[in-house]
């Protein structure tokens, strides 16, 4: 198989950050989906059950040890 030619790097290198996109966005509804919200489920509420959500899901990742540079 012979080189590849830059516009043939280029594509790959979009389909990767593509494929990166699409896996966080999953991920972070997976996780919103976990603490109750439903992109299906009862609308009147919509963005109060998105914010509760994001919340819940904010609440349930620890915490990151502050920097310790300088010490």
């Amino acid at each position: 198989m012979g080189a590849s030619t830059p516009k043939q790097v280029a594509k790959a290198q979009r389909k990767a950050a593509r494929k990166v996109r699409q896996e966080k966005k999953n991920a972070e509804l997976k996780a919103l989906e976990k603490n109750g919200y439903r992109e299906s489920g009862n609308q009147d509420n919509y963005p109060q059950n998105l914010m509760d959500a994001e919340r819940k899901a904010a609440a349930s990742k620890p915490a990151t040890p502050a920097s310790t540079s300088g010490q």
